[in-house]
């Protein structure tokens, strides 16, 4: 038995040499989560080395993106990490609001972090559901899936989209909130905290989740802001960063809530953190929907900001105003030039740090665009992670990054 899990060939002068394994991890479903590979060097199932490959997307995000009217932008952005794309969504409308110089009304800022956070609870119930599937349990990924379901319908009556969303414009929203929008808030606040609560009773103690977890892929405080870690998987090696606290966007100034760290950086540890992001996340929810609702009369119809050369006027004004019509056809044809200037501006996306680094030099398009994308910067630790471990340990920790393939090759 010996000699097939570690294979091995005599030499002429007598001595043993052991040979290695060389095993393509992906770029397929399940194992990898998405498209991209990983050749592990093995010796036996102990890893030995591991290189990872990117770019079998080939979607060149960027160079698209420069070529474009910042408008049609906003359809890219949702599929950088589409488990989440409102919050790129909404990264790249506050980008270009910076260089714009647009000032968006409180309510504005107030339903979108309701968005946000709603966007990062369903990027966090999906990993820790899968983390739990690579683990052999299958049954918390039911029990939280269907909450995943309501929170896209919360989507759909605002924007009537549901995973690639395409929601909301420069300076706010394309539409008010209905009331249907907000009754299936309330419905999701009011039961997703018990759906929650059993879901952690089925993993945060489990004897066999904590075994295949703990102590798999961990990464220090040190290594993981070496390689420029940022979100659960940072704060889960013990570092307190968080966008949101530290440089405040979108008025989350106004708001209280802690940030959950670990200590490991291991599986576990990342899983407990993303657990606790969503209870957090829930409380903001809260908070913000009291905020949404002490807005009366008038100021309870904000839903944009006023800037009539970046915001699409309103259907009806368009088909019996002169003025609206001219403003609809240019920022539709992308006729707007945009000032000049540099600007990056970064969000608390579900998997880090989420920015744009945008160039314009006066013309209809952006000059130079970059997207921070931390998923890509998170797959380069992979190799030093799970230098040494099991063959089974490799997709769990790929699973508890929380790797998104559309993140990987912008």
């Amino acid at each position: 038995m010996s000699d097939v899990l570690h294979p091995h060939i005599k030499l002429p002068d007598g001595s043993i040499e052991k040979q290695t394994t060389t095993l393509n991890l992906g770029p397929t479903h399940p194992a990898t989560h998405g498209v991209f590979q990983n050749i592990l060097e093995l010796d036996g199932e102990r890893i030995v080395s591991a290189e990872p490959t990117v770019g079998y997307i080939h979607r060149a995000f960027e160079k698209l993106a420069e070529r474009r009217p910042l408008y049609q932008i906003t359809p890219l952005t949702d599929r950088l990490n589409y488990c989440s794309s409102p919050i790129n969504n909404m990264g790249w409308h506050l980008t270009c609001e910076k260089l714009l110089d647009v000032k968006t009304p409180k309510r504005v800022d107030y339903l979108r972090i309701i968005i946000m956070e709603l966007a990062r609870i369903a990027d966090h119930l999906i990993c820790n559901s899968i983390v739990g599937v690579d683990t052999g349990a299958y049954t918390g990924f039911l029990y939280v899936m269907q909450y995943r379901e309501l929170i896209y319908e919360i989507y759909e009556e605002v924007c009537g989209s549901r995973l690639t969303t395409n929601i909301g414009r420069i300076g706010g929203f394309e539409r008010n909130f209905t009331n249907t929008a907000f009754e299936k808030l309330e419905k999701f606040l009011k039961e997703y905290p018990k759906v929650l609560q059993e879901f952690e009773n089925l993993f945060t103690r489990n004897r066999i989740f904590m075994e295949r977890t703990i102590a798999c892929g961990p990464i220090s405080a040190e290594r993981a802001l070496n390689y420029g870690f940022t979100g659960p998987n940072l704060r889960a090696a013990g570092v307190d960063y968080d966008v949101r606290v530290h440089s405040p966007y979108s008025s989350y100034e106004d708001f209280q809530f802690e940030i959950p760290v670990g200590t490991t950086g291991d599986c576990y540890d990342r899983y407990l953190v993303r657990n606790q992001e969503m209870w957090q996340s829930l409380s903001i929810l809260e908070q913000a929907y009291k905020k949404v609702q002490e807005f009366k009369g008038a100021e309870a119809e904000v839903y944009h900001a006023d800037a009539p050369e970046y915001y699409l006027p309103e259907k009806q004004d368009v088909y019996t105003k002169m003025e609206a019509l001219i403003w609809h056809f240019k920022i539709i044809m992308g006729e707007t030039e945009i000032p000049k200037g540099e600007v990056y501006h970064s969000v608390e996306g579900a998997n880090g740090e989420l920015g744009f680094y945008l160039i314009s030099d006066g013309g209809r398009t952006p000059y130079r665009l970059h997207f921070r994308r931390p998923c890509f910067i998170y797959y380069q630790a992979y190799p030093e992670i799970v230098k040494g471990a099991m063959l089974s340990d490799a997709i769990v920790t790929l699973s508890s990054l929380n790797l998104i393939a559309g993140e990987m090759d912008a």
